[in-house]
């Protein structure tokens, strides 16, 4: 029955083959066909297995009893005899560990032996020869009375039986062992064996015991024991590194020397006061502890000369002992000082039991400068319950001589551990502790030139971190947005380009939102500038403590009470009543944060509310009106034109009589406390009057959509298309709101805003060339209703698209949409291209700003902001603080060419901010300077914040938003609300932020407090900020103008005020203003100016006006060269530089009159 079989088997492994063929012959490849090659020779060797064997094989798992198979051992090597001795002798961690052990206890006990036997030893009473046994007395061994040395006391000593005994077995084991181990060590060569030092000392140490075993004359006999020390010390070094690597400790080098030159320092002194006690045993007989004693004396170069060796063999072996001593010893302590200098490279570790114990967060930077850690430990330690951390910081770069010498201040030495390593590798992680770590904040080199490449390796090191602590929370800094989604892992993400072209694009629209968002993100107690006599220094340090802070409303004595009242209503009396600014909630059951959700937003206990005050509710004392009955008798005016005292002030200054500050930020002031008289305000009463102020209507608690009705103030005319003439209803008309289609990469957060009705070809982006489309070629030629925003870049990178979005939300009013003007060193590719052809009014141009003519042809004379960025490739220098400088002297160049154009610029060093506009000769920014000085050796953090260039928002570092990151540590909400705030992120029911620009119509409403009931109860909008600015007019005589107002007296400037009236309207705000604070910090002798001096100061402003011309003369002939009109150019070049200095946000001035800008988070 078997040959049918076969053949049924051999058909249908053809009728297989066939169709496999014919399978194959459908798709594209080569087939062998291998049907045909005889295989006869082989299915006679191997038979097929017949089906149901194989069936049963693949369901069972059994196997044929076939006699082909073979079974194989592995590793018959290591069965021998010798290879399994090996094994457990030498190869194997923990039994060799015990084998060592074993041998270091048995060298020891035969040095112990030897000191019994020196103590039981008495040379005075004689010693037995074994020729004669002659017994010796004392008169004959006196080396006072002979100097002769008898030989017989050196080479014989009295050993008694027991001590013999156990001499003997413990040298018949040792020898055992040592020749065991030789023959497992043996290599082929013999004499590498013999001729080790070790065993030399263990034949002289064992073989003559041995030799007693069989001669029992010899068994007194002198045997040097005392050297086994040495082997003792070979066999504890062995010892402790099969030990550290049974626990597989790696980085135990600088603890092994350090033990090997305790060891050889202990077996020197052994060996010599057992050396010398037994050579004195012919001489002065010294016991063991008097040669003890003079080693350690002779080692210490001290030298009494109390107990000294009397015979020459003594004093031979002395000498020896030094020579040793000075060959040895400074290789060992040679050899410690380089692994010393190698472990203080490397940072050693932190320890496993103060990471089990103690609370440590972990930096890991690629190279670490001065400026970034002290960014980070200034930030970082400004918390409290931060204090008890430790900071470990793993970076790969050696330690910098800088950051050397402040990790070596007791402040941060003893919190802060700096560790040589990569985050790549685990010996290094395990070095940190980095599983048993609080955070690991991981930073992007911004210094690098190529920035992709540095943020490539800062998401492998998140990676490597991810990977080993799983459980640590991440705290990243990316640089590139395309690279943000390979860590969006991380618990807390800051992408540098992304916050900083937000920033950058708001600065345009709300003028000093840098500096807004910079005074929130740094941690300060508000004390800065205290000490000025300046009253808008002191006013805007102070309010530079405000932060956010967050609370639950049923824990909170802010908010508790307003449960079941509206958002609007709940942030109006929080302000009125504590000071604080309610800006945003989160629900129960919503994961995201709420900025203003407007009054259709009801309270609930649930709610976490986020607000902005000087230091959180926890930290704060509530002192109540009924605690102030002493001071119920004097009726104050209050904050809101109440005549009862409210128990929290948050007033801010009248925006008519409060002295101005110079192009500043002040956030949600609180407590300002005027220091005179004159500076309160003085509101009329409530029974009515002449100068009876004009009505607001209240905040209600639960208000409907109907009672929120549009101000001219304040109302958002983007979609008031009735109230606008033809020409402006059909600015934007075209214009469609909906999301943009193409994201220039992945992770963009979607954002409603103003689209083209259809993309733009690529070639209509380009703004100075024509193309088939249009046949402009300047930005004249364009027609914009608008102001232009010029960008100037390196590149188009993808960071650039966040700079357009912020300026096309769908918010934004349509008719005051500017154009935007890339004015960009390379050409942008066309991937960057598809993503902003969607977008109306944007273009983009091929130059740099160090040429005049791209700067003219970009339209710059028609442009309202050109904002500068910082360059990739500038971003590195050889020298410190040096990156700055091509930027630095290229917007000076603009500002004296254009001096009434709002330049904001990006910096690399925060420092250098106070080279922008730069006057050598100028007083007062001397006087800002020295003050800068005085705060930043307070240890203020904010000590750049007086310069007036930060103050009015002209110039940003994105190193002051580092803070950003480090302070989500502790409140980890920061980054969600900065985002918010920007644009950057949206959320269905969130606020937005946006600006009001406050004219003179408008300053009736007098105080900050009655424009934030103004705000609440008619457009449900959240002031968080006021932005002031001041013109000054002066003859053009005068070269400096101070800036604050001197007054003397109150009631005499509200009494002179209708007298004055007509001088004002006709030079409105023109002011005298004193220069005495600015003069007493430049300089301590002020004189009256000669007749001299003013010839001179004539000559100056001559100059300058020459100056002037020659500028106007140069621009202009440019631009007849360019074939550009030069109509509009007087309107920008019509002021000196030095009188921008003194104007300094002109670009935001409306005729003469006071500007002030208020920050507002406005509802949907």
């Amino acid at each position: 029955m078997n040959p049918p079989r076969q053949a049924s088997t051999s058909h249908a492994d053809r009728r297989s083959s066939d169709t496999v063929q014919n399978n194959n012959t459908s798709n594209s490849g080569v087939i062998l066909d291998i049907s045909a090659l005889n295989m006869a020779e082989m299915d006679t060797e191997v038979p097929p297995l017949p089906p149901r064997y194989r069936f049963r094989d693949l369901l069972l798992g059994e196997t044929l009893q076939n006699e082909d198979r073979v079974q194989v051992e592995f590793y018959v090597n290591e069965n021998t005899f010798k290879e399994r001795l090996k094994l457990f002798f030498i190869k194997n961690q923990r039994s060799s560990l015990r084998i060592r052990l074993f041998n270091f206890s048995l060298k020891i006990l035969t040095c112990a032996l030897y000191m019994l036997r020196v103590r039981l030893d008495d040379p005075t009473n004689g010693n037995e020869d074994p020729g004669d046994a002659v017994c010796l007395n004392n008169s004959q061994t006196n080396p006072e009375e002979s100097p002769d040395i008898d030989w017989k006391l050196i080479f014989w000593v009295n050993r008694r039986e027991p001590v013999w005994a156990i001499q003997v077995t413990v040298a018949l084991i040792s020898f055992l062992e040592t020749m065991l181990i030789t023959y497992l060590s043996y290599k082929g060569n013999i004499w590498e064996q013999v001729f080790q030092i070790s065993f030399i000392l263990e034949m002289i140490n064992s073989v003559p015991f041995i030799i007693t075993i069989f001669w029992a004359p010899w068994r007194n006999i002198f045997v040097p024991v005392f050297l086994n020390c040495w082997l003792a010390k070979g066999a504890l070094e062995n010892m402790i590194n099969d030990f550290h690597r049974a626990i597989q400790r790696t980085h135990s080098a600088m603890f092994n020397q350090v033990f090997i030159l305790i060891c050889t320092l202990m077996c020197l002194v052994f060996t010599g006061a057992c050396g010398i006690q037994h050579l004195e045993r012919a001489g002065k007989h010294l016991s063991l502890f008097d040669s003890f004693y003079f080693c350690i004396v002779t080692f210490s170069t001290v030298g009494y000369g109390d107990v000294t060796p009397q015979i020459w063999p003594s004093k031979l072996l002395v000498v020896l002992l030094i020579c040793v001593a000075l060959v040895v010893l400074p290789l060992q302590f040679e050899e410690l000082a380089y692994l010393w200098m190698e472990s203080q490279k490397l940072g050693g570790n932190y320890s496993r039991h103060r990471a089990q114990t103690e609370k440590h967060v972990v930096l890991c930077v690629s190279s670490l400068k001065i400026d970034l850690l002290m960014d980070f430990l200034n930030e970082f330690y400004a918390h409290p319950r931060l204090q008890d951390y430790y900071v470990v910081i793993l970076c790969p770069a050696e330690m910098d001589i800088q950051v050397r010498r402040i990790l070596q201040i007791p402040l941060w030495s003893q919190r802060v551990i700096y560790l040589q390593g990569s985050a790549l590798k685990d010996q290094d992680l395990m070095r940190a502790k980095m599983d048993d770590a609080e955070a690991c904040f991981i930073l992007s080199s911004r210094n690098e030139v190529d920035r992709t490449a540095a943020d490539h390796q800062t998401i492998l090191r998140a990676w490597a971190v991810k990977d080993f602590a799983p459980n640590c929370p991440l705290y990243v800094q990316i640089l590139k947005p395309e690279n943000k989604f390979h860590v969006k892992f991380a618990d807390h993400v800051v992408c540098e380009e992304e916050f900083k072209y937000a920033l950058l694009a708001l600065n345009c629209v709300c003028p000093a939102m840098s500096t807004l968002v910079t005074l929130l993100v740094h941690t300060s107690r508000g004390q800065e500038g205290q000490l000025s006599p300046e009253q808008w220094q002191r006013t805007y340090g102070r309010c530079s403590g405000n932060e956010v802070y967050h609370i639950r409303l049923c824990d909170s004595k802010f908010f508790g009470e307003y449960d079941g009242k509206s958002f609007t209503y709940a942030s109006f009396h929080a302000h009125k009543k504590y000071g604080v600014c309610l800006i945003g909630v989160k629900g129960e059951d919503n994961k995201s944060i709420l900025l203003n959700p407007g009054p259709r937003h009801i309270m609930a206990a649930t709610d976490t509310c986020y607000y902005i005050n000087i230091t959180k509710e926890e930290n704060s004392a509530f002192f109540f009106k009924q605690q102030e009955k002493h001071c119920k008798d004097l009726p104050i005016t209050g904050l809101y034109g109440s005549p009862s005292r409210l128990p929290v002030h948050s007033i801010i200054a009248s925006m008519v009589g409060q002295t101005a500050s110079f192009g500043t930020v002040a956030i949600d002031l609180q407590n300002p406390d005027p220091p005179e008289e004159c500076n309160k305000l003085t509101l009329p009463t409530e029974n009515g009057g002449e100068s009876r102020r004009p009505s607001i209507g209240p905040v209600l608690e639960i208000a409907d959509s109907s009672a929120i009705l549009p101000c001219d103030l304040l109302s958002d005319q983007s979609e008031d298309e009735t109230n606008q003439s033809d020409e402006e209803s059909s600015v934007g008309s075209d214009f469609v709101k909906g999301y943009p289609p193409n994201s220039p990469y992945i992770g963009s957060s979607p954002t409603l805003c103003h689209l083209a009705p259809q993309k733009a070809p690529f070639c209509c982006l380009r703004l100075d060339k024509r193309c088939t489309h249009n046949s402009f070629e300047d930005a004249k030629a364009y027609g914009f209703k608008n102001k232009l925003i010029i960008v100037s870049a390196e590149t188009a990178g993808n960071g650039l698209y966040n700079f357009i979005v912020p300026l096309r939300a769908y918010y934004r009013p349509r008719k005051e949409l500017n154009p935007i003007v890339l004015l960009l060193d390379y050409p942008p590719d066309n991937h960057f291209l598809e993503a902003i052809c969607c977008f109306p009014m944007v273009y983009f141009m091929a130059g740099t700003i160090d040429n005049l003519d791209n700067l003219l042809q970009c339209g710059i004379i028609y442009a309202d902001n050109l904002v500068v960025v910082d360059k990739e490739s500038t971003m590195s220098a050889k020298e410190d603080y040096m990156a700055d400088a091509k930027t630095i002297v290229n917007v000076q160049t603009m500002f004296r060419l254009f001096p009434s154009l709002s330049i904001i610029t990006e910096l690399t060093h925060p420092s250098n901010m106070r080279f922008m506009q730069f006057r050598a000769k100028d007083c007062y920014s001397l006087a800002l300077s020295k003050l800068e000085k005085i705060e930043r050796d307070k240890g203020s953090n904010l000590a750049f914040m007086f310069r007036l260039p930060f103050a009015a928002g002209r110039v940003f570092s994105i190193s002051m938003l580092d803070t950003l990151l480090y302070q989500s540590f502790v409140k980890d909400y920061m980054i969600a609300i900065t985002r918010l705030l920007l644009g950057l992120d949206t959320t269905p029911g969130s606020g937005y932020l946006s600006v009001m620009k406050i004219t003179e119509e408008d300053l009736w409403i007098r105080t900050y407090g009655r424009l934030f009931q103004k705000l609440c109860s008619s457009s449900a909008e959240i002031p968080i900020g006021i932005y002031r600015t001041e013109s000054h007019m002066f003859p053009s005589s005068e070269s400096q103008v101070s800036i604050n107002m001197e007054r003397k007296n109150c009631k005499n400037k509200m009494d002179d005020k209708n007298s004055t009236a007509s001088v004002e309207s006709e030079h409105p705000l023109l002011r005298k203003k004193s220069m005495q604070w600015a003069r007493r910090l430049s300089r301590k002798n002020v004189k009256q100016p000669s007749r001299t001096e003013h010839i001179s100061q004539q000559r100056l402003n001559l100059y300058r006006r020459s100056e002037r011309q020659e500028l106007s003369e140069l621009v202009k002939n440019r631009m007849k060269h360019l074939g550009l009109p030069t109509i509009g150019y007087e309107d920008v070049s019509n002021l000196t530089a030095s009188d921008v200095m003194n104007r300094v946000n002109l670009g935001y001035l409306q005729g003469n009159f006071c500007l002030f800008c208020c920050f507002v988070v406005s509802t949907f």
